[in-house]
Parts: C-alpha cells; sequence; structure tokens
C-alpha cells in the first residue's frame, strides 16, 4: 500500500492518483455550484451528500498516508501534509460554524501533485531554478516594494491636497487608494480627479505605472539567467517513504530532508 499512495511509477500508484486527481476536482466543482443560489436552492440535499462522500473518501486517504509513512507526524506538518488536512476540516467545521464548508476549495492545491502523476518531473527542476531566482532578488523586491509604497503614500497625500473632498477624495487613505490603483494601471474609476493639475497630476502618475512594472521583471529575469547558466539538477518522482517528501534526485539512495533509505 506504501507503494501505492506515496510512488507514481507503478501502475497502481499512477492509478490511485489519478483517481485521486479527479474525485479532487469534481469536489471543488461541487463546492463552486453549492455556492450558486439557483443550483443550492434545488439539489441542496445532493450537493451535502456529495461533499460529504468526497470528505469521507479524502479523511480514509489521509489517514492512510498517515499510516503508512514510517514518520507521521513529519507527514502531519509537511506542506501537502497540511493541505491534505485543510482539506477535509472544513466540512466537519461546517457542523459547527455554518459556511465554512466553502474553504474546501483548498482542495486544489493538490492538484500539484499533477506534476509527479504524469512524469513531469523535469518542470520541478525549473521550479527550483525559480524559487533560487526569486530569493536571491528578494532584498531588491523588497527594496522595490518599500520604495514603491513611499511614492503611493507621497502622490496619495498630493492628490488629497488638489483634488480635496469635494472630488472624492475623502481622506489621504482614500487617496492613497487610488495612487496604488492608478500607478497598477488597473483604474477602477471609482475616484478620478477633476482638476487640470489633479489630471495632470495623474497622468504623470499612469505613464509611471508602465515604468515601474517593468522593474521587478528585470530584477528577477536577470537572477534567472544566472540561475540558468547552473545545470539544473534532475529530479525522480519518487516520494520518501518516511516523510513523503518530494524533490529527490534520480539516483538518490537516501532521502535528502530525513535521512531514511529510498
Amino acid at each position: 500500500m506504501q507503494v501505492v499512495i506515496f510512488e507514481a511509477d507503478t501502475f497502481g500508484g499512477k492509478l490511485f492518483d489519478i483517481v485521486l486527481l479527479v474525485a479532487i476536482v469534481l469536489s471543488v466543482g461541487v463546492v463552486m455550484l453549492e455556492s450558486v443560489p439557483t443550483i443550492a436552492s434545488h439539489h441542496r440535499d445532493l450537493m451535502r451528500a456529495l461533499e460529504w462522500v468526497f470528505t469521507i473518501l479524502f479523511t480514509l486517504e489521509y489517514i492512510a498516508r498517515l499510516v503508512c509513512t514510517g514518520k507521521p507526524w513529519k507527514y502531519a506538518f509537511s506542506f501537502f501534509g497540511m493541505v491534505d488536512l485543510l482539506s477535509i476540516l472544513p466540512t466537519y467545521l461546517a457542523i459547527l460554524v455554518a459556511g465554512s464548508q466553502a474553504l474546501l476549495v483548498v482542495r486544489t492545491i493538490r492538484l500539484i501533485r499533477v506534476f509527479r502523476i504524469l512524469k513531469l518531473a523535469q518542470f520541478l527542476g525549473e521550479a527550483r531554478s525559480l524559487t533560487d531566482a526569486l530569493k536571491a532578488s528578494r532584498y531588491k523586491i523588497i527594496l522595490f516594494l518599500t520604495t514603491v509604497s513611499c511614492i503611493t503614500i507621497i502622490l496619495g497625500t498630493l492628490m488629497y491636497l488638489i483634488e480635496g473632498p469635494q472630488n472624492g477624495f475623502t481622506s489621504i487613505p482614500k487617496s492613497v487608494y487610488w495612487a496604488i490603483v492608478t500607478l497598477t494601471t488597473v483604474g477602477y474609476g471609482d475616484v478620478a480627479p477633476q482638476t487640470a493639475l489633479g489630471q495632470t497630476v495623474a497622468s504623470l502618475i499612469m505613464i509611471l505605472g508602465y515604468a515601474i512594472i517593468a522593474v521587478p521583471t528585470g530584477i528577477v529575469s536577470a537572477e534567472m539567467v544566472h540561475t540558468k547558466s547552473k545545470t539544473p539538477e534532475k529530479i525522480s518522482t519518487q516520494s520518501c517513504p518516511q516523510c513523503a517528501r518530494e524533490g529527490h534526485e534520480p539516483d538518490a539512495l537516501y532521502c535528502k530532508f530525513c535521512g531514511s533509505a529510498l
């Protein structure tokens, strides 16, 4: 059973994971349909019954993973372990707190397992390169975000002084909100400058927004090029039977996370 649950290289393991993915997609679809008033009013009992069927199924799967794992606590507090637990808790919480079953959409995160099932392990290597690039550029991104935050506060305060409450800029926080919306080129249109000076400043903010968008892209792209120059490690689809962690090299004999034999 351990091979079936934690390994996608065998026929049984692949079949188990595919069935699990189909169940995840169907369960999320049920949650989404239940939020539609017309469907919920006519098929509420059916939706609730299906919701409990999927929850019981995922509960049994979660228990099976804990039983088959050599170190159940490591799996329980791992990323997938927490996601698996969060995907079943809302239904039980709904007994006490109405509406909490809507949180079941967290099950969509479990679709990440599709990379392992479809043998797309090479994408995990690319994901690692992207993660390394983001980590390497995190200080530059933090500095960039800090600068943008200061700009929006200054511009929002300036627009509050120029336009005033009579034109919809009733407070500095609301003016800062407008500056953020304008700087990111979203433009909801709920607040708009009416004076010529205000419109001029708004035009400059819009142009500045296009220039700012290119900055984080260039930072991450430069780091990705640097990371890409290194040969990415190949990653297998094998999971550790003790801690259930993935991301091992194809020729690995021991888990690089807990040291257990693979």
